[in-house]
This record gives structure tokens, C-alpha cells and sequence, in this order.
């Protein structure tokens, strides 16, 4: 059963809730999709082939690839009720893997790739989407135009002023909001639609092949802007552990889906009435008199569009940290009852500025469209790809049955793909700049905590030949109890030698303390830790935690069995080591990504605030590491 389903909250008000967070981005792509179809910069001439034929596409992409793709199949993938491209990753190849070590490379180097891509599209979805609402005021009063950027500005740094309340909070207030905008997506489009019933003829497939035939290589091109009405599909699994399965589909088959293709065929026949109104279909669709009023909700909406994209990003770093993949940071959990519910404030400021930069950069949503697309598709290339690996391995499905799946989902989306490359010289290449920036440090922090770990193992001291030597040769005892922070579980922490060697004295009772991030998310608390008893007096704790918890000590030790009773923190000392980092010439890494990594592992949060340690009571044993 859904883990987030069977919690206090009916699926009926986590659903209301999940139309505020996971449905944002892809419930206001009317706003833009169908005018850059038509009015963009590769734009066709709204004749009534031509709507129908651009209506069919957007209509049966939202079908394969939103709801059989992702609701249908990839949802299935879920990591213990976590989605997303790296929890898909941890599901494909696990860690523990050792077989086909190129082709495992080459997966997890395309998981973390289709990751980094997330967050050039957590910038630029924001930017369009806001934007795109606020642009509105310009078609209800042309004098308003000069105030679309302030405006714009001014409700993204308000978005991102408000994302330390937590996702849930906004969720239950942001829910009814985007009720109302899918009500009144529905509405506007049935509206249309009686003007024009004809335009209903958008809904055969048979529309899109004519379309082709009748455009060439122009019809191909404008699959791109199609694209912009998909958008947001990842967002969907990257946010499944925030609600669950269960409420996002209901969400996205009893309202979303209903509603997004009544308006996109309300637009239609407008078109069909009057091609002219394909500079803002959107707009135009609506009376006089409800204008302002629509600008308001639809730049409410577009805020909450944008929550999608950066909840998103927040759980994709925190599984990045636990991964192994990014430096320790700020974690805040916003929630006591939903684990998956997190804010971190470095990834927040961050989006908020590339946002803004963007806005000032490219300002007007035509402009941001055509840089839009082409980092999505690559992601859902990925994710396609992933799922195949993940399907034959999980549940082992025959090569034909998992080959045929995915074939249908490569060829839509590697047609979306080539269409939008053209994308990549009007803009495209921001995102995968972005994307690029972020794999280079992902791929730097990795190979170098390996480098570190590798020389650290040199340099350490086998667990017996220790106890071996402190029974030969006795340490002085002192009272109370040491921790030790030990990334290998068989070797002598280094912390340890060194306080023995500086110090000449052992602590009475002392714990070699080693977290373990597994595969999972969530580690059962019957199943988290691991006590081994040593010689000397000497415990072992192996803590197992998974990919979306944060280690904390403290209630790690409260709650372990150990010999000599409960570990009194205040009266612990912790010990631990930290490495300084010393680039050099020797091999494992070019020399810029040393320096990198040394940069990165100075300013990681430090160890005492990540582990829930306290202050006064750790020693941190400083070493040189030369890579």
C-alpha cells in the first residue's frame, strides 16, 4: 500500500494538496504552448489543418507520455514511495552492482547528468511561467507593458521568500487555488469549444499525420513548442514521495488532464473563429470583463507552478548529499509528519537569482520558450532509459516486453529532442550549461571523497593489529566515553590513532560509530543499527540510513542497545577527523578539479551541525590529505 496514503490525510485532501505542488508546472502550460505553436519564432500559419493537427499532437503526447509514461509505468519504479531520476538511478544500478563495471559507469554517469539537467529546467520554469501570467496585462491594458518585468520580479522573489513554510503548508493553501485555476481552464475551453465544435476534430490522430504531410520539415520544427505542453511530466515522479501515487494520479486523470485539453481546444476554436488571436490565445479566449481577474489567478498559479520545480530540486540535492554526489548542506525539515517534505536555503537563493537573471536576460516568455525544452527532453531521455534497466532488473521483464515499451516512449521523445536542438543557439544552452556546471561538481565530489577514501585506507591501521598493540602496550584510561566517526567499518579511525598518539590516553568505554547510506529511502528503525562487541572494551555501531534521511546521532544513541546503558551526549566526547585537501600532480583527477573538490569539501556544512552533534562536546582532529 502507498506509504503516503495510509497517513492521517483522505487521498481526497492529499490530492486537493498535490494540484498545489506537483501539477503546477504542467497545468499552466496553456498559458504559452499554443501561442508558441503558432506565433514563436518557428511558429506555422493557424489554418484549420493546421490547429487541428497541432491539437492532436498535444493532446496524444499528454497521453503517452504523461500518462502512460509516467503515471502508467515509471511510477511503478518507486524507491520505497520516492521518485525521481536519481532514486530511479539507485533503483537500476545499485551500489552493490559489481557486474558490467563500464556499462554500470556509463548508467550511473547518464542518471546524474539527467539529474543536473533538473536544474536548469528549476530555473527556467519559474521565469516562463510567471512571466508568461503577468505578460497578460499587457493584452488588458498595452500601457501596463512597461510594468511586466518589476512585477515579474517582484512575485519571484515573493515565491521564493515564502518556501521556508514548507511544502505542505503551501500545498494545503496552494491546493484550492489551483482547483480553481483547473475549474476555470475547463470552463474557458467549454466556452470556446460551443463556438467552434468542430475544433473537436483536434482529438484524431489522423489530424497530426496530415498536419506532417502538409508542412514538411516546418511541422517538425514546431514539435518543439508542442513539447512546452508536456512539460512538467518529470516534476510528476520527482515529487511522488511529497504525496504519493495514488493522489497525483487521481489528481491528473479526474481534473488536470480534463481540464488542460478542454482549454488547449477552447484556444483551438478560437483560432478557428479568428486567427489573429494567435499572439495570446490564452487571453483573448476569455471576456472583457474577466481579464484582470485572470491575470491575478493565472500569475497565482504560474507562482504555484513553479513549486513543482523547486520542491523538486530540494529533494534531488538531499538524495545527491546522502548519494555521495554533492558536499553536506543545510537541510531544514518542514514537516513532523511527512519525511519527504524539506526546505534548504543554499538551493532556494540560488534558483531565485538564476530566475531573476533569466527574466532580465530574456525578457518576454516568447524569448524564454525558445530556450525552453531542450534540458526536459534530455532528462526524459534518461528516464526512459533508466526504466528499461530498472524494469528487466526489478521485475524481470523479458527484453522484448520492456524493449517494446520503450521504444514507443524513445521515439516520441527522440523526436521532441531533435526538434528542440534548434533550440540550443536561442537560449537552449543555458540549461545545459546549467546542467553541465552542476555534473562537473557532482562528478568532481565523487571521484574525489573516492581519492580521499582510498588514501585515508592507505594510511590506516588494520582493527586487529590495533588491539593488538594497545593490549601489548596499555594506554592509560581516563573516564567516560569517546565516539569515533569511522567511514570504514574495518579499519581503525584515524581520529582514534591520532588522540592516542597526541593524547597517550583511552577513554573507559569507547564506540567506533560508522553511517551507511543505503539504496533505499527509508531504513527501518528496527533495522538501523548494529552493535559488534570488540576487544578493549570496544563497541562497533554500523547505522544504516537511507538516501532521504538525515543522520542524527543523538537519537541514534539514545535508542541503540549498548553495552554499559544509554549513552549520556553531554557528557560524551565526539572525535572526528577533517581533512584538508592538498591539490597536486598525482594521478586520479586533473589538477582544476582538485582544486574544485578542496574548495567545495572547505565549505561544506560542517560535520558536528549535519550529524545533530553537539558542539561542545566534539573534537575534530585536523589531517592533510595530498591528491
Amino acid at each position: 500500500m502507498d506509504r503516503k496514503t495510509t497517513g492521517r490525510a483522505p487521498i481526497t485532501a492529499l490530492m486537493v494538496s498535490a494540484l498545489g505542488v506537483v501539477f503546477g508546472d504542467i497545468g499552466t502550460s496553456p498559458l504559452y504552448a499554443l501561442k508558441e505553436c503558432f506565433e514563436g519564432k518557428h511558429g506555422v500559419v493557424p489554418t484549420e489543418g493546421n490547429i487541428l493537427g497541432v491539437l492532436a499532437l498535444i493532446f496524444w503526447s499528454l497521453i503517452l507520455i504523461v500518462s502512460i509514461k509516467y503515471l502508467g509505468a515509471v511510477m511503478r519504479a518507486d524507491n520505497r514511495g520516492e521518485g525521481g531520476i536519481l532514486a530511479l538511478l539507485a533503483l537500476a544500478v545499485p551500489d552493490r552492482a559489481d557486474k558490467l563495471p563500464r556499462r554500470r559507469a556509463l548508467l550511473v554517469s547518464l542518471g546524474v547528468f539527467g539529474a543536473t539537467l533538473l536544474y536548469g529546467d528549476g530555473i527556467i520554469t519559474p521565469a516562463i511561467s510567471v512571466l508568461s501570467a503577468v505578460e497578460g496585462l499587457g493584452v488588458a491594458t498595452p500601457h501596463l507593458k512597461d510594468f511586466i518585468l518589476p512585477i515579474t520580479i517582484a512575485v519571484l522573489i515573493a515565491l521564493f521568500s515564502v518556501q521556508h513554510h514548507g511544502t505542505g503548508k503551501m500545498g494545503k493553501v496552494f491546493g484550492p487555488i489551483m482547483l480553481v485555476w483547473f475549474l476555470c481552464l475547463a470552463a474557458l475551453g467549454i466556452k470556446g469549444i460551443l463556438t467552434a465544435p468542430r475544433v473537436l476534430g483536434g482529438l484524431n490522430p489522423w489530424a497530426a499525420v496530415l498536419f506532417f504531410t502538409d508542412n514538411g520539415w516546418q511541422g517538425f520544427v514546431v514539435i518543439g513548442a508542442v513539447f512546452l505542453a508536456v512539460t512538467g511530466g518529470e516534476a510528476l515522479y520527482a515529487d511522488m514521495g511529497h504525496f504519493g501515487v495514488r493522489p497525483i494520479r487521481r489528481g491528473w486523470f479526474w481534473i488536470v488532464l480534463p481540464a488542460l485539453f478542454l482549454n488547449y481546444l477552447g484556444q483551438g476554436a478560437l483560432l478557428l473563429t479568428n486567427p489573429a488571436a494567435a499572439e495570446n490565445p490564452f487571453y483573448l479566449l476569455a471576456p472583457g470583463w474577466a481579464l484582470y481577474p485572470l491575470v491575478i489567478l493565472a500569475t497565482a498559479a504560474t507562482v504555484i507552478a513553479s513549486q513543482a520545480l523547486i520542491s523538486g530540486a530540494f529533494s534531488l540535492t538531499m538524495q545527491a548529499i546522502q548519494l555521495g554526489y554533492l558536499p553536506r548542506m543545510k537541510i531544514i525539515h518542514t514537516s513532523s509528519e511527512e519525511r519527504g517534505q524539506i526546505y534548504m536555503p543554499h538551493i532556494n537563493w540560488l534558483l531565485m537569482l538564476g530566475c531573476i537573471g533569466l527574466v532580465l536576460g530574456f525578457r518576454s516568455s516568447t524569448n524564454l520558450a525558445a530556450a525552453y525544452g531542450i534540458a526536459v527532453t534530455l532528462t526524459m531521455l534518461i528516464t526512459t532509459i533508466l526504466f528499461y534497466v530498472a524494469a528487466r532488473r526489478l521485475w524481470g521483464w523479458s527484453v522484448a516486453r520492456a524493449s517494446a515499451l520503450c521504444a514507443l516512449f524513445l521515439v516520441v521523445e527522440l523526436a521532441f529532442f531533435a526538434a528542440n536542438l534548434i533550440k540550443v543557439m536561442h537560449g537552449g544552452w543555458f540549461a545545459l550549461v546549467v546542467g553541465a556546471g552542476i555534473f562537473a561538481v557532482m562528478a568532481t565530489w565523487k571521484t574525489g571523497r573516492r581519492l580521499v577514501w582510498e588514501s585515508l585506507q592507505n594510511s590506516s591501521l588494520p582493527r586487529d593489529l590495533f588491539f593488538e598493540s594497545i593490549e601489548h602496550h596499555a594506554p592509560q584510561r581516563i573516564p567516560g566515553t569517546a565516539v569515533f566517526l569511522a567511514g570504514n567499518p574495518h579499519g581503525t579511525p584515524l581520529a582514534l590513532l591520532h588522540n592516542l598518539k597526541h593524547n597517550k590516553v583511552l577513554h573507559e568505554r569507547n564506540i567506533l560509530l560508522t553511517l551507511v547510506t543505503e539504496d533505499i529511502p527509508y531504513v527501518p528503525a528496527a533495522q538501523r543499527a548494529e552493535v559488534e562487541a570488540l576487544p578493549a572494551g570496544f563497541q562497533r555501531v554500523l547505522a544504516r540510513y537511507g538516501f532521504m534521511e538525515e543522520p542524527n546521532v543523538r537519537e541514534l544513541l539514545a535508542n541503540t542497545p549498548l553495552a554499559g546503558g544509554p549513552v549520556d551526549v553531554q557528557r560524551t566526547t565526539f572525535f572526528l577527523s577533517r581533512e584538508t585537501i592538498l591539490p597536486s600532480g598525482k594521478k586520479g583527477m586533473r589538477l582544476w578539479r582538485k582544486w574544485l573538490f578542496a574548495v567545495l569539501s572547505r565549505n561544506a556544512q560542517p560535520a558536528t551541525d549535519f550529524f545533530k552533534l553537539p558542539p561542545n562536546r566534539v573534537v575534530e582532529l585536523g589531517m592533510q590529505v595530498e591528491l
